[in-house]
């Protein structure tokens, strides 16, 4: 049973990565992760407020307390924390370089232009095998057009691959008015893999303190359909790659993605719920799948049921909507009507 994948240029042992997490912020969990049967791991984010904190920092040091007397120049304000600095996700990513045999996939997660090539130059001599490019970017200016939207996305991803020698894939969210037209000029511009989809954190408002704060809700199996669903569409129209990621807890989750058309499915929320050994679980689930099945490989799979190769082409579209409704069932029916 062969269970191995292709994915930005690398041969995979499964498609089994586990995606941007805090689990990557320690070494030891990296090395569970390639134990427990990962095939690669994406490291957890470097944000573009840690870009902003790094270029100011030096300038926050030297403009604070300068009237202090000279008793007291040893005492400094601490900054605002952010997680880890640039450099020591860099240094980081070379210890777990040293540390593992499996790909180690940077990321950079931004909403500006400016400041991603410099340190994806670092990732890149770090040792990373690719980069993942965040563009966590949720447009409020009622005058930006969507073609700028779209270009700004373009330029970043010009200007990386200018940059780099390793491949670059592009995480994106779904919100573009044309996402199967936007993904082929992604994939025209060099884009070696699309990463499908980035889940925005939506904001809570807390009723008793009148704030609003941070709201981090893990993934449930429901969320894979809309990622299966493109992966599905864009399958066979487009040269890159196409990673799979949010919603899938397990095999059953991964081999429907992979039957879309998607070359690698990405772990998260299961393995943050359910721990690193997880991925052992859902390797012998598929491997057990495949064999009641008689499929003898990941790559007789892949695909197989994207809309390229689908009987019914129209079941990713519009028309699968009015089936969807009209088998609904209702209280007190025998049968479903067609919906008003």
């Amino acid at each position: 049973m062969k269970l191995s994948t292709n994915y930005l240029g690398f041969k995979l042992r499964t498609p089994l990565v586990p995606s941007a997490s805090p689990l990557s912020e320690n070494i030891d969990n990296i090395k569970r992760m390639e134990d427990a049967g990962a095939s690669a791991i994406v490291f957890h984010s470097l944000f573009e407020e840690q870009l902003r904190r790094d270029h100011h920092e030096l300038h926050f040091y030297l403009e604070q307390n300068t009237e202090v007397s000279a008793e007291a120049v040893s005492f400094f304000p601490e900054p605002p924390a952010f997680q880890v600095g640039p450099e020591a996700y860099v240094e980081h990513i070379a210890k777990a370089k040293a540390a593992v045999d499996i790909p180690i996939i940077g990321s950079l997660n931004g909403a500006t232009f400016g400041g991603w090539t410099k340190y994806a130059r670092a990732i890149e001599q770090a040792g990373a095998d690719a980069l993942e490019v965040n563009i966590y970017s949720v447009p409020t200016d009622p005058d930006l057009a969507g073609e700028d939207i779209e270009e700004s996305y373009l330029t970043i991803l010009a200007s990386l691959k200018a940059q780099l020698k390793i491949p670059v894939a592009v995480k994106l969210s779904p919100y573009f008015t044309n996402l199967a037209r936007f993904a082929r000029s992604l994939d025209r511009a060099g884009a070696n893999a699309l990463v499908l989809f980035n889940r925005f954190y939506q904001p809570d408002i807390e009723l008793e303190t009148l704030e609003i704060s941070p709201n981090i809700l893990l993934s449930t199996p429901m969320a894979m359909r809309l990622p299966m669903r493109w992966i599905a569409l864009l399958h066979g129209r487009i040269g890159a790659n196409l990673a799979a990621t949010s919603g899938i807890h397990r095999a059953t989750d991964a081999l429907k993605m992979l039957m879309a058309g998607a070359d690698v499915t990405m772990l998260c929320s299961v393995l943050l719920r359910r721990g690193i050994d997880h991925i052992r679980v859902i390797e012998r689930e598929m491997l057990q799948w495949m064999e009641e099945h008689e499929y003898e490989s990941v790559e007789q799979l892949k695909g197989s049921m994207s809309q390229e190769h689908c009987p019914d082409a129209s079941a990713f579209e519009r028309a699968q909507y009015m089936r969807a409704l009209s088998t609904y069932p209702r209280p007190g029916r025998t049968t479903a009507p067609l919906s008003r």
